[in-house]
């Protein structure tokens, strides 16, 4: 009579005969740490890839801003005081407090960003040491 836990099941595995202890904890846990690293990589590049947009995005405000200025030097009034001018002035002036805003926004946005992404990286870090220590010592029990 068959046995029903082990029905279906292959004899070699019933037997043990396919085990094989020290390549299956390492591929297991190797796999794991193996994911791990890749996380931590991912995290380390999006840390620089959000440094660099943060830092494309303030000095594209700088540039903005500047442009506003040399505007606004080239064509002020001459000698007279004209009160279409200096309304169109009042608001490129109030566009640079806009740019500015954001670009302090940006530079928080971005700190706050980072500091989550650092957080997790952190906790994916912590992870795979304990990952690979403790595959250190399954390879260490079964090379005794």
């Amino acid at each position: 009579m068959e046995n029903p836990i082990t029905s279906g099941i292959s004899p070699e595995y019933v037997s043990g005969n396919t085990w094989n202890t020290s390549e299956g904890f390492n591929s297991v846990g190797k796999a794991k740490v193996d994911s791990l690293k890749e996380t931590v990589e991912e995290i380390e590049y999006l840390i620089k890839e959000r440094t660099v947009l943060s830092n494309t995005f303030i000095k594209e405000g700088e540039k903005m801003k500047s442009n506003i200025n040399n505007f606004l030097m080239e064509n002020a009034p001459k000698g007279e005081d004209d009160s279409e001018f200096a309304r169109e002035r009042s608001e490129l002036r109030k566009k640079q407090i806009d740019i500015s805003e954001i670009q302090l926004n940006e530079k928080v946005g971005c700190w706050r960003d980072i500091a989550l992404l650092k957080k997790e990286l952190r906790e994916q870090e912590r992870e795979l040491n304990q990952k690979e220590s403790r595959a250190d010592m399954l390879k260490g029990i079964l090379e005794e």
